[in-house]
């Protein structure tokens, strides 16, 4: 008996001093390009978002309910928002105290709940909140406005967090619900299947995880196309309301290039796909299953190189979303360089001729902005024709054979998560049963210098 009462003892003294009190989550992941995105303490599993928009006067309001776990005993925790007023936050359905304060990328939103959150507990939250999407915000903004006085988003990287509060990093993803209310004479868009309207309230559902910078909200003057690709994959596009005959032929075509993609990674890794063609945009971006691109593209004769680059997206940086941002590489390189193996399959510039004009350049710009592999900021010659260098000197030092197999297999064993650079140069190897790949690859990804290449 005596033993017994000294092991309880003994276990209760040690349960105490295991025992962490709780503490605030982290205001940011520490992420080597932007140390500030995304929150710590946290893992959120599912966003449900509404969000009430007002077109011309640009109006909205929203709440933004998600489902998390805890990954240690917090006393509070952030989201990332930017130029929202917070009317009201609940953390398991009790009221939350609540503080704005500014950030690097945007503002903190810290939340206090009523009674502090378990590790390894989930939890629900709610945010209610409303603004203007032409008000000033502290960082840069995602939103993108059109002559029909809707909108459309673009929130890579950073710029999620300007439409809802919420854990603004690629590192975190979760699954969706948008309820997106429009008035008449506007469709509403958004990420995954539309699976109800309600009046002039759509309600989407994307259950594959998505990470928050790859959102498609939109509310627009727009037309649904809708098509069928490889194995019965439902197609919803949305173009320029009026200009159905010169758009929905070239929506139609991507039914094509996703069985072209297929071919080399595999099934499309989505529920649905499309592309949402919105006159109040410039550029072209990967949205999960939903890519958007500006008008201007479509006046040039090389469009689809441009879509095929963004589809790729869906498999690289969509699907297998990077750990890191300044694992960007492995989203762009990919798209870069099949969008010029498709150029060149369709009567475009020869890849090994583009790979030579890259590979001139890209010392200099190692040089200034940094290696494809450690880049010192997000959109530059490196990460995305250096990325595609990188493969192609992969693929003339492995053989088409065996590079095809590391490619495909990166994003079937990866599926819907995330992944690094670390992570693709011990896959590469593993795959291709080459150890020497490591060295290879990390001379070619984190070198101040190209190294020598056949044909260059």
């Amino acid at each position: 008996m005596k033993r017994i009462i000294i092991a309880l003892v003994a276990a209760a003294l040690l349960g105490t001093a295991a025992a962490v009190p709780p503490s605030p989550g982290s205001p940011g992941l520490g992420d080597p390009l932007f140390p500030t995105l995304g929150n710590g303490g946290y893992d959120v599993r599912h966003y449900d978002v509404s969000f009430d928009f007002t077109p011309v006067t640009y109006d909205f309001s929203g709440v933004v309910r998600f489902t998390a776990k805890a990954t240690q005993a917090l006393s509070s925790f952030n989201l990332d928002t930017d130029g929202h007023a917070i009317d009201a936050v609940t953390v398991d359905g009790e009221p939350a105290t609540w503080a704005l304060s500014p950030g690097q990328s945007g503002q903190e939103l810290t939340v206090t709940p009523a009674e502090p959150l378990r590790e390894h507990v989930p939890f629900e939250a709610e945010v209610r909140f409303h603004g203007n999407g032409k008000a000033p915000r502290a960082g840069l903004t995602g939103w993108r406005f059109g002559p029909d006085g809707g909108f459309a988003a673009a929130a890579q990287s950073s710029r999620a967090d300007t439409f809802f509060p919420v854990n603004d990093h690629p590192s975190d993803k979760a699954t969706w619900t948008f309820r997106v209310t429009a008035p008449e004479g506007y469709v509403a868009t958004a990420n995954g299947e539309l699976t109800g309207r309600d009046g002039g309230t759509w309600t989407f559902e994307e259950r594959e995880p998505m990470a928050s910078e790859l959102i498609g909200l939109a509310v627009v003057k727009g037309t649904y196309v809708y098509g069928t690709g490889p194995h019965a994959l439902p197609l919803r596009h949305v173009v320029p309301q009026g200009q159905e005959a010169r758009y929905a032929p070239i929506a139609a075509e991507t039914g094509t290039q996703i069985a072209w993609a297929e071919a080399r990674f595999g099934r499309f890794p989505f529920s649905t796909y499309g592309v949402h063609i919105y006159p109040g945009y410039s550029d072209a971006l990967e949205n999960q299953t939903l890519s958007l691109f500006g008008t201007g593209w479509f006046d040039r004769p090389t469009y689809s190189n441009t879509m095929v680059h963004e589809l790729v997206h869906q498999w690289f940086g969509d699907s297998v979303t990077p750990a890191t941002w300044q694992d960007a590489w492995l989203n762009e390189g990919p798209a870069v360089y099949y969008a010029a193996v498709w150029a060149q399959e369709h009567g475009g510039q020869p890849l090994a001729d583009k790979m030579r004009g890259v590979y001139a350049k890209l010392d200099e710009v190692r040089a200034k902005d940094g290696p494809p592999g450690r880049p010192k900021g997000l959109g530059g010659y490196n990460i995305y024709d250096g990325g595609a260098l990188v493969l192609y000197a992969l693929r003339t030092e492995v053989g088409e054979e065996t590079f095809d197999r590391i490619m495909r297999r990166w994003v079937q064993r990866n599926k819907d998560g995330n992944a690094s650079t670390e992570d693709f140069i011990t896959h590469a190897a593993a795959t291709a049963h080459r150890p020497a790949l490591d060295g290879f690859l990390r001379a070619w990804l984190f070198g101040t210098q190209n190294p020598p290449l056949e044909g260059m």
